[in-house]
């Protein structure tokens, strides 16, 4: 199966409606995060490797921070 590229997350969303339906299901403040990094973002493959790299680190900080009161 022959993966399809596209210029940017922009060129992707918007040429893509599977794909622009998973983007528009993420949480907003992920979408806003991997906008940031559109340019890097060529497939559908991409866009969901990378959005469960930053739903990954976004909980490790969630959890850091919630540490971080037990020791300041």
């Amino acid at each position: 199966m022959k993966t399809v590229k596209y210029n940017s997350l922009h060129d992707l969303i918007n040429e893509s409606a599977s794909t622009r339906k998973y983007f528009l299901s993420l949480p907003a403040d992920m979408q806003s995060q991997l906008r940031k990094i559109g340019d890097c973002i060529h497939s559908a493959s991409e866009l969901h490797i990378t959005a469960s790299r930053l739903e990954n680190h976004m909980k490790a900080v969630a959890l850091s921070n919630d540490l971080d009161r037990y020791f300041y």
